[in-house]
Order: structure tokens, then C-alpha cells, then sequence
């Protein structure tokens, strides 16, 4: 573990000591992460510096040092508050299905309030609480399938790929656009003047619109991945 995974492990998971040199502490990390967060939300992660974070908090940069190393000890404490631990569940007995589905439902509805945390979370890093909750509780929800730890762990993983896809291609479709439609315009622009090429693909754009299958993606996908996992959930029950 690097110094700098280190000193993440040491804010994400405690114990949190004041600093003992300097002036009274008048901050704690969560206010700081809050701070972050508001400036990533308006502005984008690469605007939340840790000068910005400063000025919105009415101190200065060398004073923020006193309870934060760097930017990328920033950034995981952004993370860690902006995902926050997962929704306490009301005391009911859905099955594996239900309760996968209303957990990728509040994830999707996390990443497109904080968009900025889907750069935020590439690659090999260190999750802080909040995070592994979610994690905890997609696992969890697999119990009692017949699926082995590693087949469950999966199963949360691909969940989170589609949700990060579909709130990638979001984004990039801007606040009030719809990418699959955005999409659907080029290629059918493309389609009318090289559409001999593309037979298949000119059907089906011509079949989407006149069904309205735009914005179709994110519960197409949702339910074919819930779908596959009930196939292998049943074979293993037989």
C-alpha cells in the first residue's frame, strides 16, 4: 500500500485525530467533503481544487493541509459523502430480484446527482464505508441463491457497469438531452444516405421510431441482466 492509499485508509476509516498543531481545529472532514461536493456538482471534479475548497469554506489552503494531504485524499472523501451508505431498508422479505433492482435504481438516481463521481471511481482505489455498504448490500440481497461468493460479487459489478454506462452516456448528452434519441438523429441522418449498406440498421432505427424505443436502455438492460441472473439462480436451484 502506497503512503498515499495509506493516508486515504486513515480518513475514510478513522480514528479522525484533530490536529494537534496550529490553531483550534474549526473544521472536520465531512464539512470539507461537503464543500467538495457542491463545487463538483456545479462545476465538475476538476474544479474542486483544494484553493476552491478553501475559499468556499472561509479558510486558507494552508489551513485545509491541516486536515487534508492533496487532491486525491479530497477526491475519496468526495466520494465516500456524495455516495454515502446505502438506504436503510424498510423491514420486508423481497425476493433476490426486487431488492437488486431497487438498488440499482438508487444508484442510478447517486451517479446522476454527482455525475462527476464516475471519474471519480476508476481503476484500483481504496472505498471508504459508504461505498461498501452499497456493495454489502447487492451481495447480500444473492444470499440463499445457490450463487458462490465470487458469482455474487460479479452479479453487483455488472449492475454497476450499466448503471455508470447509461449515466455516462447522460451526461454527455447534456441536462435536458436524451442520448438514445441524440443518437437515433445521426445515425438516421447517416442512415438516409448510406442506408443500402446498413439494411439491418435502418430497420431497426425505422422500427424504433415508430414504437417510441427511445430511452429504452437503461430498463432493457437492468432487466436482461436481472433476467440472466434468474436463468443461472434457477439452474443452480435444480
Amino acid at each position: 500500500m502506497s503512503g498515499e492509499q495509506a493516508e486515504v485508509v486513515r480518513l475514510l476509516w478513522g480514528p479522525h485525530a484533530k490536529p494537534t498543531r496550529g490553531p483550534k481545529p474549526t473544521l472536520d472532514l465531512d464539512r470539507i467533503a461537503r464543500a467538495g461536493i457542491e463545487i463538483a456538482d456545479a462545476d465538475g471534479l476538476a474544479e474542486a481544487s483544494m484553493q476552491r475548497v478553501a475559499a468556499h469554506l472561509g479558510v486558507t489552503k494552508m489551513a485545509l493541509y491541516r486536515y487534508v494531504p492533496g487532491k486525491a485524499e479530497l477526491v475519496a472523501l468526495m466520494v465516500d459523502a456524495a455516495i454515502g451508505p446505502h438506504p436503510e431498508r424498510k423491514a420486508r422479505r423481497d425476493g433476490w430480484r426486487d431488492q437488486l433492482e431497487e438498488w440499482a435504481r438508487q444508484l442510478f438516481t447517486v451517479f446522476r446527482q454527482h455525475p462527476w463521481a464516475l471519474e471519480a471511481t476508476v481503476g484500483p482505489r481504496v472505498l471508504g464505508p459508504g461505498e461498501l455498504s452499497w456493495m454489502e448490500r447487492a451481495v447480500s440481497a444473492l444470499d440463499g441463491t445457490g450463487l458462490d461468493g465470487a458469482e455474487r460479487m460479479d452479479a453487483a459489478v455488472l449492475l454497476v457497469g450499466h448503471v455508470r454506462g447509461i449515466t455516462q452516456q447522460a451526461r454527455a448528452a447534456g441536462p435536458t438531452g436524451d442520448p438514445e434519441a441524440q443518437l437515433g438523429s445521426v445515425l438516421g441522418d447517416l442512415m438516409r444516405e448510406h442506408g443500402k449498406r446498413f439494411p439491418a440498421l435502418t430497420a431497426a432505427l425505422a422500427s424504433a421510431a415508430r414504437s417510441n424505443g427511445h430511452d429504452q436502455a437503461w430498463e432493457f438492460g437492468l432487466r436482461r441482466i436481472l433476467d440472466g441472473l434468474a436463468v443461472l439462480i434457477d439452474q443452480r436451484a435444480r
